[in-house]
């Protein structure tokens, strides 16, 4: 019998957001809201300026650039990911989309955890405040031209943020659909 024929899963940890699991020999982390989704929202202003959120991240212990994200169902089980990502998108950098297209869904680190994304394109953008999160999250925004994105994600690398590789990915899809057509 190989290590993934054993469905039964065992339990080794379970807090208000995380469990750790052994299935066999492999222990993997999972989300225990929205059945393991988050989304990733590709948003840029009417300006032509990308939205960034820079934040402190536990697990890293360093602050990290990413493009605004969240956890489908932290606020109640009937969540989509579209109501996740309008929701987010206010919450961390203050602009409303007047409409999101769900674009691709898959896993983060299919090695280590259950948990999958859905990136996320917001249309439409209107600023309706300041941003900066919920709860204490101490999220800055940051809003750079289209043009100047990556070499500033680099600068910013160079000076110590950790920055989620799936922002090239979000960066590529501004323009292009998952299959490689135009947006």
């Amino acid at each position: 019998m190989s290590e993934h024929d054993d469905d039964t899963p065992e339990i080794l940890y379970e807090g208000p957001w995380l469990r750790m699991v052994r299935r066999g020999r492999w222990e993997y982390a999972e989300r225990t809201h929205g059945n393991g989704m988050a989304v990733i929202i590709i948003a840029v202003t009417p300006d032509d300026e990308v939205l960034f959120v820079e934040q402190f991240r536990v697990p890293l212990g360093r602050r990290t650039i990413e493009m605004p994200a969240g956890l489908v169902g932290d606020d109640h089980a009937n969540d989509t990911l579209e109501a996740a990502a309008h929701r987010e998108l206010i919450e961390e950098t203050g602009w409303q989309p007047a409409r999101v297209d769900v674009l691709l869904v898959g896993p983060t680190s299919s090695g280590m955890s259950s948990e999958r994304i859905a990136f996320v394109r917001a249309l439409d953008l209107t600023r309706v405040g300041e941003g900066g999160g919920v709860d204490n999250e101490d999220i800055t925004v940051h809003t750079v031209p289209r043009s100047q994105a990556p070499a500033w994600l680099m600068r910013k690398q160079a000076e110590g943020f950790e920055l989620d590789l799936k922002l090239w990915a979000g960066l590529w899809m501004i323009d292009h659909n998952p299959d490689g057509t135009p947006a």
